[in-house]
């Protein structure tokens, strides 16, 4: 198996982003303005990169945020299994004192390690490792394909990232994220190492030399 280069970055702003309102798997919110302006800064900073494939969740935010690259005609492929987790009956909540201490309860029984924990009427990590590792088999099958775009969410890109780099899925709030930030690897065809870390550096007038 051919070594890849990866650029994984999380889709940019929603209004649920700017409002703090719980968005999984069951919200296909759009970007709003800022996460647009995101997206072309993204754009205009990588549009030399000569990209081969893009994947991207199925939801339209993380579509949108690399939409200028699918309309350069790069092959581009909407996976269910990168899908963002599901939050279940949190989904479309805005956060208040109760539902962020429920939520905290959460995020430290997953970092305890019972990753197999389910939120209400939602999925748990290891639901999430599960549907991704079809993904990533799918994703890595593909020798002509070396360098790489994958635009997906924030949860389910720390559970991918651990995946990856083979780091046990109790350890995947090491991996920070934001709007529009960027994760670099490269896959040598036996294991994935890490170049770039939450970089937002694009966000902010760099021009990357990449």
């Amino acid at each position: 198996m051919k070594s890849k280069k990866i650029y994984l970055v999380r889709h940019g702003q929603t209004d649920y982003n700017l409002k703090k309102i719980v968005q999984g798997s069951g919200i296909d919110a759009p970007l709003n303005e800022t996460g647009r302006m995101q997206a072309e800064q993204f754009y205009k900073t990588f549009q030399h990169v000569s990209f081969d494939k893009i994947y991207t969740s199925t939801l339209q935010r993380s579509i949108q945020s690399v939409e200028r690259f699918i309309q350069k005609g790069i092959p581009h492929e909407a996976l269910s299994g990168l899908n963002e987790i599901n939050w279940g009956t949190r989904e479309g909540m805005e956060i208040t004192p109760e539902e962020d201490a429920y939520y905290h309860q959460v995020i430290a029984e997953w970092q305890a390690g019972n990753t197999a924990l389910r939120i209400e009427g939602g999925e748990s990590p290891e639901d999430v490792f599960e549907r991704q590792k079809e993904a990533l088999e799918h994703i890595l099958s593909h020798d002509n394909e070396e360098t790489i775009l994958i635009c997906m969410h924030g949860r389910a890109m720390r559970v991918f990232l651990c995946q990856m780099l083979n780091y046990p899925l109790q350890c995947m709030d090491l991996f920070a994220h934001s709007n529009l930030c960027m994760y670099k690897l490269v896959y040598t065809g036996n294991m994935f190492s890490l170049h770039t870390f939450n970089d937002i550096r694009h966000l902010n007038g760099y021009c990357s030399q990449l």
